[in-house]
């Protein structure tokens, strides 16, 4: 199990090249990555995303690649001539009306924008070593990143299970009170005639009514449902595919039932069990949302 959060880095120096990838992901109901590189690098976008899917499935996860080129065929120096020409005969122009006699020289003229331009690109003869260049610092950086995702994941895994320790002790308790609901019901209703003093109490009305209540307030079927999305959680933070959607849906169907047993139950000790269920399912919920 992993957590939906992490970050990783990885670094790679080959054939005059370096490349360094910076992952990081949070919470996010789909698996939605985004690489962001130097335009220059655009072509291996797709294949970025492609090595990430096959390690992230769930999160909003950004991929951020730099690179620093060594080689000489990755740099392509330009000189502007025409506009050299322009800034010359300005400067010409300059002298003439001002009789300065200062001479025009070579450092003032390559101070001008874009006389000279730099631009770094990457020899796309050179593809499969830039690549295997790139594709080393993605893996490492993968690794970190799901390493530690892994090790979230493991502590998130802890606290679930502790927490499922003191709900199921919450059930057992509901599941110990329950048969009690209808005999306090029983005697609660005889108590009532009692105190309005009615002489022809009909003992098979009050089973009657004592029936139905029970019927009514029966949360058998609640509890084995609760007992058993308990097991299903235990069983589901121990496997290493992504859980996260499961274990969204289980605490959705544990709180359906708890809902079901605080609106049936007519007891003050089942209601307040309830709700300290909810809110330790509450409290699941909210570490599952952190779940990949």
């Amino acid at each position: 199990m992993k957590s939906m959060t992490g970050y990783g880095r990885g670094e790679s120096r080959q054939y005059d090249r370096k490349f360094v990838v910076e992952i990081k992901s949070v919470n996010h109901r789909y698996n939605d990555v985004t690489v962001k590189m130097p335009r220059a690098m655009l072509m291996y976008e797709d294949a970025v995303k492609k090595v990430v899917g096959t390690r992230v499935f769930r999160g909003k996860t950004d991929v951020f690649v730099s690179f620093e080129s060594f080689s000489d065929d990755d740099v392509s120096i330009t000189f502007n001539q025409p506009l050299a020409d322009a800034y010359v005969q300005t400067v010409e122009q300059i002298r003439e009306r001002y009789n300065l006699d200062q001479p025009i020289r070579l450092d003032l003229i390559a101070k001008f924008p874009d006389i000279i331009t730099v631009d770094k690109k990457l020899d796309p003869d050179s593809g499969d070593k830039i690549w295997t260049c790139l594709e080393t610092a993605l893996n490492e950086a993968l690794d970190n990143f799901v390493s530690m995702r892994s090790v979230e994941g493991e502590n998130l895994k802890g606290d679930i299970a502790e927490k499922l320790v003191g709900i199921k002790a919450t059930v057992e308790k509901i599941e110990k009170r329950a048969p009690m609901v209808a005999e306090d019901y029983r005697q609660r209703l005889l108590a009532r005639l009692a105190e309005i003093k009615e002489l022809n109490v009909d003992e098979a009305r009050i089973i009657t009514e004592v029936t139905i209540f029970a019927d009514k307030a029966c949360i058998d079927e609640e509890i084995t449902r609760l007992y058993s999305h308990i097991e299903q959680m235990k069983s589901i933070i121990c496997e290493t595919q992504p859980v996260g959607r499961k274990l969204d849906f289980l605490v959705q169907e544990m709180n359906r039932e708890v809902n079901t047993i605080g609106s049936k139950s007519n007891d003050l000790e089942i209601t307040n069990c309830a709700v300290e269920l909810k809110s330790e399912i509450e409290k699941i919920r909210e570490q599952v949302q952190n779940i990949e």
